[in-house]
């Protein structure tokens, strides 16, 4: 069965978005998924799936979020290789090695044109910089994610889709949990 880390959008940021880990996990293993784990309490998990496709895959669990815990929300699905290449293909290598708690990788529900990279390009008035094509991207920040105007409201109003980011410190951790 193929492995796929799934990153899901806007968890426990407070409000109606709290999920305890321990209880996705466990909602997770009884809709059929296997070893389930979850890293951080921000909705990463790895995972291994019988679907052949990372959108079966997003689809069931936000199936299983919406009926287990009424939260509607955003599961990005990435095959173990899909992930690997995320990870080679980060334009940003000095900043990963220097700086990677501001390097951000942005995963999408679905692809975007390039012409909606090129807008996300044209909304930064600061120093940050961006990569991307189809459904996964790189952001960073280097004056820092809490300062920045730049968020990920005016990141998908950019790019006309939705998504999530997650710092290189947790892409690294979510890969190595890949490697089995």
């Amino acid at each position: 069965m193929p492995w796929y880390a799934v990153l899901l959008r806007a968890v426990n940021l407070g409000g109606d978005t709290t999920l305890e880990m321990a209880s996705l996990r466990a909602a997770l293993e009884r809709a059929g998924f296997g070893g389930v784990n979850t890293y951080l309490q921000s909705g990463n998990v790895v995972l291994d799936a019988k679907d052949p496709q990372s959108a079966d895959v997003e689809s069931r669990i936000e199936q299983v979020l919406d009926r287990t815990f009424g939260l509607r929300t955003d599961a990005m699905a990435r095959t173990a290789e899909e992930w690997r290449a995320v990870v080679r293909n980060n334009p940003f290598a000095d900043a990963a090695r220097a700086d990677p708690s501001h390097l951000t990788v942005l995963s999408l529900k679905a692809p975007v044109p390039s012409s909606a990279w090129t807008a996300l390009e044209n909304v930064i008035s600061g120093r940050e910089e961006s990569r991307g094509s189809g459904r996964q991207g790189y952001v960073y920040y280097p004056d820092g994610i809490g300062r920045s105007r730049l968020t990920l409201d005016r990141i998908e109003r950019a790019l006309g889709g939705h998504g999530t980011l997650r710092n290189w410190n947790t892409v690294l951790k979510l890969d190595a949990a890949l490697r089995r």
